[in-house]
């Protein structure tokens, strides 16, 4: 059997609380991922255009929209 690494990263993702950060532009989307990292939380950056569908898939508890340019 070989595990797949999108399959491994689901399987890590679907125990834990996620948030999604819809990144509208702004230079510090990856320094917030980062600091919610950190935390100990697991987050999934998605543009503004499929942040819809990225709802959809993951169903975040919590959602954090960046700044623009």
């Amino acid at each position: 059997m070989t595990t797949a690494p999108d399959a491994f990263h689901h399987d890590i993702a679907d125990r834990h609380d996620k948030v999604l950060i819809v990144d509208f532009g702004s230079q510090v989307t990856q320094l917030i991922a980062r600091r919610v990292r950190e935390a100990g939380v697991y987050c999934e950056i998605a543009p503004f255009q499929t942040a819809e569908r990225a709802f959809a898939d993951i169903r975040p508890k919590a959602v954090i929209l960046s700044g623009g340019p």
